[in-house]
């Protein structure tokens, strides 16, 4: 991190300032009420749950994050992850189950601040916006089957897919319609909000409403299910107890859950960076750590960084974490002293909330864009959701994240050397192409190299580039290999290349390298010998220095 102190996002906010907090705290306690307890009910949690975790969120992170304006709290896109997984190992809402989501969110929030304080931010930076795209479309197919129940007034049923959909097929004539015209109203009212202005609560005046009508009509006579006693009071401190042998499942789906609050908060930090060319991801991951260890203290569960609520407080005007704090306080205030208001809360109307949130994160343009530019990047975001989707969700997630690297070495792999042409009139040369008429220089070959050379793709450079030494035999004197795109050199790489260069050399050729600008480059020639099988003066700022100092006097 670029500096470390407690409660840095607090600095330096004036009384103007403190008075824009003031609003847009309480703007961000408006929506996220709704929206964390609907999280909350998400993961099989009491809704009072939802509300402790963005208390200890919003305290953990303006203690120890870097962003001024990012709310972190309960958050929809992890929250299916975790949950399916510990359905499998305990009963949803057990003692138990509490204890293990508890424990995860201690191992989150460690994973988090280790990768915050070994600068781990290019972690992020991993997985490709189709799988990205992808992976949210799957959580928000998830979202909608898991609130499907509530929404249609059916009893509620836990289980992968398949049973889920087995058994709202088996209860289809049950639905209760009352209950969909109170989740389609709540989700029609936020929506509707949010296009005229996101700073409008629009679904806590939703749910305000629909509660109203709950209790004033008597819905729940109709078969309306309602909230129910919610027990307030304020949190409690304490960790969770837990075997090894319990404890040990829970480190692989730390660690998935812990890469996408990593991705998210990445995203969120630089979305909302003030201007910043290099916003502080690393002091971020910090906080959102330790919001999720305050959180799991305290007997709630993972939380993220939450791109929208954060947007909420940069519109509303805040400006330091004082908003975050500021709302922190209200939504305590709820838990602790007005939790018999939320007792005819219909759970349609959560429904409805969390359904908005899942029509918020199923990019549909995103997907048309990938579509059109490329139809296998868009055939991998599909994939991702499908994954997702049919298999258990850690798992969807997990292959998911493989699915992009292994795109990621795939076009790495798919890179290999072509020849450079020098434009007429110029000094520039250029790879070859069909829009471009080059000329080369008598006795020379140039190829040029446009990625970072490594294992993945050093077995068909050797291949090409010896290629082009053997068709060059006794043609050419000279072989300049053009390397500003040569960002990189691994071990394998380096002895490929010394190898290239030996054997040019065994074909009477001089070997030469141009443009070789990457520092890290630079010290791989030197620490994997290429620079002394090159041999001395034979790296140049420019192929036509090289050519210069190096061709036949005919090539210059």
């Amino acid at each position: 991190m670029s500096e470390w102190s407690v409660f840095r996002s607090l600095r330096g906010a004036s009384p103007a300032g403190l008075g824009r907090d003031l609003v847009a705290g309480l703007t961000l306690a408006a929506i996220a009420i709704p929206e964390q307890m609907a999280t909350a009910r998400l993961g099989g949690f009491a809704p009072e749950v939802g509300l402790f975790a963005f208390v200890a969120a919003a305290v953990g992170f303006a203690a120890f994050g870097s962003s001024r304006q990012l709310s972190a709290g309960a958050d929809s896109t992890i929250t299916p992850i975790f949950a399916g997984s510990l359905a499998a190992i305990a009963a949803v809402g057990s003692p138990q189950y509490a204890e293990l989501a508890a424990a995860l969110a201690l191992m989150v929030g460690l994973l988090l601040v280790v990768a915050g304080v070994l600068k781990l931010g290019w972690i992020a930076d991993l997985l490709s916006r189709p799988v990205i795209t992808g992976f949210l479309a799957g959580i928000a197919a998830h979202i909608v089957l898991s609130q499907a129940p509530a929404l249609l007034g059916l009893p509620e049923e836990s289980g992968d897919v398949y049973h889920r959909l087995a058994a709202l097929w088996a209860h289809r004539r049950a639905v209760n319609l009352v209950a969909v015209a109170i989740a389609l109203g709540v989700f029609a009212f936020t929506l509707i909000s949010e296009k005229i202005s996101a700073r409008i609560p629009g679904a806590l005046v939703a749910m305000v409403g629909a509660t109203l009508a709950t209790a004033g009509l008597g819905l729940e006579r109709r078969g309306v299910a309602v909230l129910g006693h919610v027990a307030g009071g304020f949190p409690h401190a304490g960790f969770p107890v837990l075997g090894l042998e319990t404890a040990t499942p829970l480190v692989g789906l730390a660690m998935v859950v812990a890469l996408v609050v990593m991705v998210q908060t990445a995203a969120t930090t630089r979305s909302f960076s003030g201007g910043q060319d290099d916003p502080d991801v690393d002091g971020d991951y910090v906080g959102v750590g330790v919001a999720s260890a305050l959180a799991g203290m305290i007997g709630a569960f993972p939380v993220n960084a939450s791109p929208p609520r954060t947007a909420i407080v940069t519109d509303s005007g805040g400006r330091s974490q004082y908003a975050g704090l500021v709302a922190a306080l209200g939504v305590l205030a709820l838990a602790a002293f007005g939790t018999p208001l939320l007792a005819d809360v219909p759970t349609a109307a959560l429904a409805g909330v969390l359904l908005f949130v899942a029509m918020r994160i199923f990019h549909l343009r995103q997907f048309l864009d990938i579509l059109s530019r490329t139809r296998a990047e868009f055939a991998l975001a599909v994939l991702t959701t499908a994954l997702i989707v049919i298999l258990p969700i850690q798992t969807g997630v997990a292959l998911g994240m493989f699915l992009s690297l292994a795109h990621g070495a795939f076009t790495i792999t798919r890179v290999r050397p072509i020849p450079f042409e020098r434009l007429p009139g110029t000094t520039v040369w250029w790879p070859v192409g069909p829009s471009q008429t080059g000329e080369m220089a008598p006795g020379c070959v140039v190829m040029g190299f446009q990625a970072p050379l490594s294992f993945l793709n050093a077995s068909d450079f050797r291949r090409d580039m010896l290629k082009a030494i053997e068709q060059a035999t006794g043609k050419a004197r000279l072989m300049v290999l053009e390397a500003s795109s040569i960002v990189e050199i691994d071990f394998t790489a380096g002895a490929v290349l010394i190898e290239v260069i030996e054997r040019a050399h065994a074909a009477g050729m001089t070997f030469a390298v141009a443009r070789l600008e990457s520092v890290r480059a630079q010290r791989a020639f030197d620490r994997l010998g290429v620079s002394t099988s090159l041999g001395e003066g034979r790296t140049f700022p420019s192929v036509e220095a090289a050519i210069r100092a190096l061709a036949p006097a005919s090539a210059a």
